[in-house]
């Protein structure tokens, strides 16, 4: 008898039953790897070396021996003066890069006198014109450190940035960053609340979008595919990287069908991922999704720029995993997110405080996610080798069901006439809300646990955790004040010339409508004023429902 055999044999007795489970992507997880689980491709074909094709080890050759992921800390809160205060301790504590969160009320598209005033500021922070940004990011060196701007469709707080850029005599070519929540598809399948303008016209302003800041400010990513919204809502992690892939296919067709080479647009293109608690099955998940980026850029789209090859990612741990029950133990989750995120080789990282599930984070909750990367880079010395899991069978074996799984999603989507059309037709929300049902099954019934949820459960006082407070009250009328005088002190005609170029743009197709809204912001005119002209022109948006 083999060893192998041997090894069945004896394995057999000791567990009864099916020994094959199912990770939250479906696929079938066996009790032992070994090499004939490989799927036999060469090395080079199949993993090859980090920096180069297929970039399934990573796209830069040194990884985090050369450079460490960006600690790009979600920070949203109050008025622009509380998120100054905010930023600049979190730069303290060693946060590298900035990510801005906006107040409800602004990714809704509207000013802050335009919404009931107990809600504003609790969820992020209250920017509606230039001067707010001004406030918010004074003292903050943006031509050194790059922001990312969590702003979608019409992309108003970019405009902002760069007004204040031109103020202080920052040339745009050194401003550095990503616009956050550009990705209007994502939007309409599984975050309403930020979809603003109508599917197609939040189609056209993306791509001007790009087209002008890959002129004018070309170290900026103005676009990032987002994975997080669809997986939260209940994608699972094949499922997510597949759509999210799908998304960046459309883009990349549409930046294509414009007038734009594919190498000046894809080496800007950014994506970003929710990471679950799931460990192996992320890994595999960023693995097979780099390298099949990499086939798409240069097979599908023709790219001949190694770096238009780049499967760029952010990595935000999952909230969706998070519990109000025993949250203290959110701290173990964030941090097995966090690691799945490195092994599987991303750019940037968020961690979210373990509070979350109840607020804003605290500022202790603050610190120790900051301190959870810094204790994984510094500590467990994560970054030493680069893809230490790289060579794994069972890794290995689970990179490749994932690549297979995804491409089978891409294949449906394509045949369904592309992503536009697939989530037009309800067939990517349709496919999510299955998924999500099928999964809060597993939990209702236990075959899933949820620790604190459906297993190991205490008695305890949801009082024993502090929450954010809600902004003064006092503090947010200021502010509104703040508003109106500023209103009041601008050119009402340079306001009203620049709106009615605006809207004048978005019926004229040759025009750049991103340049208007970025002139707009220059002399005054607010968030809401902008999204209100394009909601106009453009459309109202109105995500499709699926039932």
């Amino acid at each position: 008898m083999s060893d192998h055999a041997r090894w069945e044999a004896e394995f057999a007795k000791g567990v009864v039953g099916n020994t094959t489970t199912y990770n939250r992507s479906g696929i079938g997880i066996k009790p032992l790897y070994t090499p004939q689980d490989r799927n036999g491709a060469p090395f080079e074909e199949s993993l090859g070396y980090p920096g180069q094709y297929p970039y399934t080890r990573g796209i830069y050759s040194t990884m985090y021996r050369g450079r460490s992921w960006s600690q790009r800390q979600l920070v949203g809160l109050g008025v622009p003066e509380d998120y100054n205060l905010r930023v600049k301790e979190m730069l303290d504590l060693g946060a590298s890069a900035l990510s801005l969160i906006p107040c409800n009320s602004v990714f809704r598209g509207y000013d802050a006198d335009d919404v009931p005033s107990e809600l504003l500021g609790t969820c992020g922070t209250v920017i509606n014109h230039v001067e707010d940004m001004r406030v918010a990011l004074d003292g903050v060196p943006i031509g050194d450190l790059s922001t990312a701007m969590n702003d979608p469709s019409p992309f108003t707080l970019l405009a902002f940035e760069l007004a204040v850029a031109k103020r202080r005599g920052v040339p745009w070519t050194k401003i550095t960053g990503t616009s956050n929540q550009s990705d209007c598809i994502s939007h309409f399948v599984a975050n309403h609340m930020f979809f603003r303008l109508a599917l197609q016209g939040a189609r056209r302003v993306i791509v001007d979008h790009i087209s002008f800041v890959n002129k004018h400010v070309p170290g900026w990513n103005p676009l990032s595919i987002v994975g997080q919204h669809m997986q939260q809502a209940g994608a699972t992690p094949a499922e997510a990287m597949a759509f999210t892939l799908c998304s960046g296919i459309q883009y990349a067709e549409d930046c294509i069908a414009a007038g734009m080479d594919p190498d000046q647009f894809l080496p800007r293109f950014t994506f970003f991922f929710d990471v679950s608690v799931s460990f192996f099955e992320e890994v595999a998940k960023f693995r097979a999704g780099r390298r099949i980026w990499a086939k798409l850029c240069r097979e599908r789209f023709g790219a001949k720029d190694p770096r238009s090859w780049r499967f760029k990612f952010h990595g935000q741990t999952s909230g969706v995993d998070l519990t109000r029950q025993q949250p203290l133990n959110n701290v173990a989750r964030v941090t097995t997110q966090a690691m799945a995120g490195i092994f599987g080789g991303l750019q940037s990282l968020h961690t979210d405080g373990y509070d979350e599930v109840f607020s804003t984070p605290t500022a202790e909750a603050a610190r120790i996610a900051v301190a959870t990367q810094n204790i994984l880079r510094e500590e467990a010395h994560l970054t030493d080798v680069i893809d230490p899991l790289g060579g794994s069978y069972y890794v290995e074996s689970l990179t490749n069901d994932m690549e297979t799984r995804i491409n089978a999603i891409i294949s449906m989507i394509d045949e369904a006439g592309g992503m536009y059309q697939a989530v037009e037709n309800g067939i990517v929300q349709r496919m999510i809300g299955e998924s999500a049902l099928a999964f809060q099954k597993k939990v209702d019934a236990g075959e899933q646990t949820i620790v604190g949820v459906n297993a190991y459960q205490v008695e305890e006082d949801p009082a024993t955790y502090p929450s954010l407070e809600y902004p003064d009250a006092a503090r947010m009328q200021s502010y509104l004040g703040r508003l109106a005088d500023f209103k009041k002190s601008r050119s009402s005609a340079d306001v009203d010339k620049a709106i009615s170029a605006l809207a004048k743009s978005a019926n004229t197709p040759k025009s750049n409508v991103f340049e208007h809204v970025v002139a707009a912001a220059e002399v005054g005119a607010t968030h809401g004023e902008i999204c209100g002209t394009l909601r106009k022109e453009l459309g109202f948006g109105q995500p499709l429902t699926v039932v």
